[in-house]
């Protein structure tokens, strides 16, 4: 094998490929150099006894190429949302029946949310569990306000957003009302909930972390 490693082409051989001929003694260095070379960690003993019992897998050391950092797709900032409507009901939609299936979805969600909401159920549980859920589809009523035109207004939640509530009415009429200053109460199953708008400027998706204090207030 080692002959035939280093056996000098023949004219033939080297003929359209640019190579000048060399004796075996300059093919010898240079095959050993290169390999020297291509396997730097390897004595030379390890790298002539690899070339005498097997083939040579020439080892190859390639910079780790840097993976780009993904970029983060940004949303729509308040002003794009605005101009694009995403949040408007186009009058058309404003029907209390419309949503009525959406009511008795949130009641089955709210249900299953409270295991059932059985009579023997702990108040102070089904009221910190009510705190935290969505309440997109609930049936509420304003029943305290500092504003008395709010008092009274009954409908299903809409939309939620930080400091306001949508809320359809029976009229088909669509309140935005605020939650500052205002208390709310909703019904399910006999159980009654008091939310305190003031103490409830959150929006949906942050109320999961907050912890609520369940003991009541007067304050509005």
């Amino acid at each position: 094998m080692e002959g035939e490693l280093y056996r000098r082409l023949l004219p033939g051989e080297t003929a359209g490929m640019r190579l000048q001929p060399q004796g075996s003694e300059e093919a010898k260095a240079f095959v050993n150099a290169f390999l020297k070379r291509s396997m730097p960690k390897k004595k030379a003993e390890v790298i002539q006894d690899i070339l005498t019992q097997k083939a040579v897998v020439l080892e190859h050391y390639s910079q780790k190429k840097k993976k780009p950092k993904k970029k983060k797709p940004k949303g729509f900032t308040a002003k794009q949302r605005r101009e694009m409507r995403l949040f408007e009901i186009e009058p058309e939609q404003q029907r209390y029946a419309i949503f009525l299936p959406l009511h008795e979805l949130w009641k089955q969600y709210i249900r299953d949310l409270c295991h059932g909401l059985k009579p023997d159920a702990q108040p102070h549980m089904l009221q910190g569990k009510l705190l935290k859920a969505d309440l997109h589809g609930a049936i509420v009523t304003v029943t305290k306000s500092k504003c008395p035109s709010y008092v009274g207004i009954t409908g299903i939640i809409l939309q939620e957003f930080k400091h306001v509530f949508k809320i359809i009415t029976k009229e088909d009429k669509l309140k935005v009302v605020p939650k500052l200053n205002n208390v709310f109460s909703l019904e399910i199953d006999g159980f009654i909930s008091y939310i305190y708008g003031s103490k409830f400027q959150l929006r949906a998706s942050e109320r999961s972390a907050k912890k609520f204090k369940l003991k009541g207030t007067i304050d509005l």
